[in-house]
């Protein structure tokens, strides 16, 4: 028995908590891939399975169906994948551990993966669904979506008909998103050299912030741990501690602003090091006053009176610069819609090896030219510090339509449906909805879904009411769709 069998749509959490016992974190999103085409080969649904685990399942018209239309369902199949430093999971094995508080289901520990587990358990439930009426349908799952979109970008769409897409791959019930925003992820690579020293090893961490995704959330003001960790080196470089190694968040993505950093160091008296420590968490208290609420920096003993090797001097100030000085966060702000971010920065990832210290950005802007002014700005950064910038991947942004039928089926169901106007709004953050509209020409398209919050954290919650109502709204458009 499953633990969510008395949730109600019952089919639709049926299937979202068979994807949580299936590890679907990006890059490992083969188990979960051949899932789904098991799923279409037991209802002999037509199905097509590419290299990048794309999927896509089509289910011809309901016979009582008048209409010739065809239609889009889409998410995607990775997650997000997240836990607390006291968590024991596996991401590459283990189920996630599913439990209900009240309206909310979240993953003890962990993020639980509603960024898109949600769009693949509606889109199955409909499949599963013979008694419903509905147009010609082509449900595509792609895979490594959080991490640049790379299933969209190497999906062949020339075995889809429809042009209309449903994209189940927003978090905010009762808004309609008709826009987003591009992007990329630029990656920054750093020499660095070590030299052999002794000392005492010690471990400072900085952890306890909110962190979140960094198309929703980037102009919160949440605080991003490697941006902190980079004035934690300005100290360890005056007061003479020794650099060993440095990281924090290496299992999340680009797209998560980083809640955890750390750096471990040699030093002689680790009282001055505790006492600067104490100094940064209070500035970095009062600075983020209104948008933190859990700071925590700490300094743990790890080994007395050890040889190993250090960054030299001028490799831990290269660092020490290049942190600080990258850019982060919002960087313009739209003149035509109040409130909606234009371009932004995410210094996401940072990781260190024997021979480089390595940074990837995650860059977000609805206008092309700023995404290469931000580039140009980090590459001066990057350069100064003796290492290259290159772009990984690109995404193109999603432009508002003006005549939109998608868009006038939903607001008029939603009013029918709950008696409140459905809102309207482009989004900073980056669909695949711009990949799939670049390759399908005059493709309709909206995004939508249920209320899932703190996504991309271990705090990421869905709610249980949000997701039925939004359930109901799908069958509405598909068994109403002309």
């Amino acid at each position: 028995m499953g633990r969510l069998d008395n949730l109600q749509p019952k089919k639709v959490f049926e299937y979202f908590e068979s994807l949580c016992n299936i590890p679907h974190g990006s890059y490992n999103c083969k188990a979960v891939s051949d899932y789904c085409v098991q799923f279409a080969k037991d209802r002999g649904l037509e199905w097509i399975q590419d290299d990048a685990y794309n999927v896509i399942i089509k289910k011809s018209a309901s016979s009582n169906y008048k209409g010739d239309s065809t239609l889009i369902l889409q998410g995607h199949l990775d997650m997000v994948c997240q836990k607390t430093t006291e968590s024991t999971i596996d991401f590459e094995k283990d189920p996630l551990d599913l439990h209900i508080d009240g309206d909310f289901l979240f993953a003890k520990g962990t993020s639980l993966g509603g960024d898109d587990g949600i769009a693949v358990a509606y889109a199955l439930a409909v499949l599963d669904d013979d008694t419903l009426k509905h147009p010609n349908l082509e449900v595509v799952f792609t895979t490594e979506e959080e991490v640049g979109m790379l299933g969209a970008s190497a999906l062949d769409i020339s075995s889809l008909k429809a042009k209309y897409l449903l994209n189940i791959d927003s978090e905010e019930e009762g808004i309609l998103i008709a826009s987003c925003a591009g992007g990329n992820v630029t990656k920054a690579v750093i020499p660095v050299q070590y030299q052999s020293e002794n000392g005492d090893l010690y471990e400072l961490t900085i952890q306890g912030l909110l962190g979140g995704h960094s198309g929703t959330e980037i102009d919160k003001n949440h605080a991003n741990s490697h941006k902190l960790l980079g004035e934690v080196l300005s100290v360890l470089n005056q007061k003479n501690g020794k650099i060993v190694s440095l990281g924090g968040n290496e299992d999340q993505k680009d797209n998560a602003i980083p809640s955890y950093s750390y750096v471990s160091f040699l030093a002689d008296d680790v009282a001055v090091f505790k006492e600067e420590a104490s100094h940064l968490k209070e500035m970095w208290e009062a600075a983020y006053d209104e948008s933190e609420d859990g700071i925590c920096v700490s300094i743990e003993s790890k080994a007395q009176d050890i040889n190993t090797k250090v960054l030299t001097k001028e490799s831990a100030e290269c660092l020490e610069r290049f942190l600080k000085n990258s850019i982060n966060g919002v960087q313009t702000m739209s003149a035509d819609m109040e409130g909606l971010v234009e371009s932004s920065l995410n210094l996401g990832i940072i990781h260190i090896n024997d021979t480089e210290f390595t940074a990837t950005f995650g860059v977000r802007s609805s206008v092309a030219s700023l995404m290469d002014t931000m580039f140009e700005i980090e590459q001066k950064v990057t350069e100064s510090c003796g290492g290259t910038l290159e772009r990984l991947s690109e995404y193109p942004e999603w432009e508002y339509r003006k005549d939109s039928l998608l868009r006038e089926q939903f607001v008029k169901a939603y009013k029918e449906l709950f008696g409140q106007d459905m809102k309207v709004e482009a989004i900073h953050a980056g669909l695949e909805c711009g990949i799939l509209g670049a390759k399908i020409p005059d493709l309709d398209m909206v995004a939508f879904g249920p209320d899932i919050f703190d996504i991309h954290t271990v705090k990421e919650r869905l709610s249980i009411s949000s997701t039925k109502r939004v359930w109901e709204l799908l069958l509405k458009i598909i068994e109403e769709f002309p």
